[in-house]
């Protein structure tokens, strides 16, 4: 009976074992496909063309340079390798600046002859129109419908998804929002859980720990909407008024409310790694003459210090995966931060706010599936390096 309930249970852990494997694999194959999915789709949205007069010798834009050009921060062909002569924008709207209702027909019948007839007759216009109205029209040139470059999505300094007639996709704005933001939430919380964290273990007497250990670990199970909540309504308007900022959202608001966030893992691990250092150790070192501070920065920290590593690291993870807090406190601006008092905005926080809008299997909504993916890369190195420590840990011991 034992052997047959042996094998019921081997069987189950098993089977379970398996399929979390299973379903894991999967997740991760659906996220890798839909984000590769990214770079098979046109830089220019799919039915439309970019249409150009027949003497005009421009082929290729680059996705940027189209925007720039719809933006009329390009305003000459000579900028972007044709010649000199000024840049005409047309879009399919402008045609009622042009004709009357009357000669468009009642049913816009005669719209691709009246496009064709303005591409033809200047030289310098660039017309964003329908493929279907221009279909076999003479006299016209087309700009080059590449797909969307991987070097302009890694290496890009703009994420503008919605923009038309060519989205941007530039992602280093978000990644740099993703790190400033952890950088600086470590730098603030390391020094504040390392001392609490030798506090509780070494310093605070059993009464003082067991009331404080729970309290810090009961801030884990604070929702992160309500740690949001917290810094938009004290942080942000405390930084708004010392740095006499416009808006006080900002990366440091976001540090700040991460900060919080992470020091009850880092104070929980740290804790119980030095707690784990053997009592014979720190008898041993005052036998030898030293103080109960030099024992604890000379004999405690360094054995515990691949456990504090650990709760670092941990908190390093807890930082750049958060979503809802830093989406509230920083301010979502999609740029390159050159201060920590500047709206910023990360990875996740960009997934929780777009995908909701972004229509599925489009570019945009694949685009932030190719965020996924790199986060996903910045979270197992993460994870790594926790279990390089660990390892290191278990070595030595």
């Amino acid at each position: 009976m034992k052997k047959l309930i042996d094998r019921i249970a081997r069987y189950i852990l098993t089977v379970s074992g398996f399929t979390t494997s299973a379903v894991i694999l999967l997740i991760i194959g659906f996220l890798f496909k839909e984000a590769v999915g990214l770079f098979d789709n046109p830089i220019v949205d799919d039915g439309y063309v970019l249409a150009l007069n027949e003497r005009n010798e421009v082929e290729e834009l680059t996705a940027q340079q189209i925007k720039n050009i719809f933006d009329e921060e390009i305003t000459n062909w000579q900028e972007v390798g044709g010649d000199d002569m000024p840049i005409t924008v047309f879009r399919l709207e402008d045609l009622d600046k042009y004709y009357t209702e009357e000669e468009l027909g009642s049913e816009y019948e005669y719209a691709g002859d009246k496009i064709a007839e303005q591409i033809c007759g200047n030289p310098g216009i660039i017309a964003f129109v329908p493929e279907v109205l221009i279909e076999g029209q003479d006299g016209i040139n087309f700009i080059e419908d590449k797909d969307i470059s991987v070097k302009e999505v890694l290496l890009g300094d703009e994420w503008f998804p919605t923009a038309t007639p060519s989205p941007i996709f530039g992602i280093l704005p978000l990644i740099g929002g993703t790190l400033w933001v952890s950088f600086f939430a470590i730098l603030i919380a390391l020094p504040f859980g390392l001392a609490i964290s030798i506090y509780l273990a070494e310093v605070a007497d059993e009464r003082t720990r067991k009331f404080l250990k729970p309290v810090i670990e009961l801030l884990n199970g604070i929702p992160s909407v309500v740690y949001g909540f917290f810094g938009l309504a004290v942080i942000v308007p405390f930084l708004q008024q010392t740095f006499n900022l416009p808006v006080g959202e900002s990366g440091l608001a976001g540090s700040l409310v991460l900060a919080i966030m992470a020091l009850p893992t880092i104070i929980t691990v740290g804790e119980d790694a030095m707690r784990s250092c053997p009592r014979n150790m720190r008898e041993a070192s005052l036998a030898l003459g030293a103080t109960r501070w030099q024992t604890i920065y000379k004999v405690v920290i360094p054995f515990s210090i691949s456990g504090i590593t650990s709760g670092i690291v941990l908190g390093i993870g807890r930082a750049i995966g958060e979503t809802m807090a830093v989406l509230m406190v920083t301010g979502n601006a999609a740029v390159i931060p050159t201060s920590i008092l500047e709206p910023l905005r990360t990875i996740p926080a960009t997934i929780a706010a777009e995908l909701g809008e972004a229509p599925a299997g489009g570019a945009h909504y694949q685009s932030l599936f190719l965020l996924g993916v790199i986060l996903f890369f910045i979270t197992l190195l993460i994870n790594s390096c926790v279990e390089i420590v660990s390892s290191r840990n278990k070595l030595k011991k």
